[in-house]
């Protein structure tokens, strides 16, 4: 966007110089000569400006890696079986995972 708002500012400019009335040039006083160089110069300056910007930085970065989680731990325990009286009659394998 900035780049394209400079050009278009330097191409109204050299259209604007290019259709002013042109005056029979004086011997007598360098003032607008003086002055005109100093504005070419300075406009030359600002569309340099706007149009070399230089490019970004290349970051090279390693891909992504997928890591999965590890497995989760379990064992085999054998559990008490209780009835309804709370007492113990047998036992039961039951799958403990952490």
């Amino acid at each position: 966007m900035r780049r394209t708002i400079a050009t278009l500012l330097a191409a109204l400019a050299l259209g604007a110089a290019a259709l002013a009335p042109v005056a029979p040039a004086r011997a007598d006083s360098a003032g607008p000569a003086i002055a005109a160089g100093i504005g070419g110069f300075a406009l030359g300056a600002i569309a340099g400006g706007a149009l070399a910007q230089p490019a970004p930085p290349v970051v090279y970065a390693a891909p992504p890696v997928y890591v999965a989680p590890p497995p989760p731990v379990c064992w085999v325990e054998r559990r008490p079986v209780f009835d309804e009286f709370g007492v113990v009659v047998g036992s039961q394998p039951r799958r403990i995972c952490e």
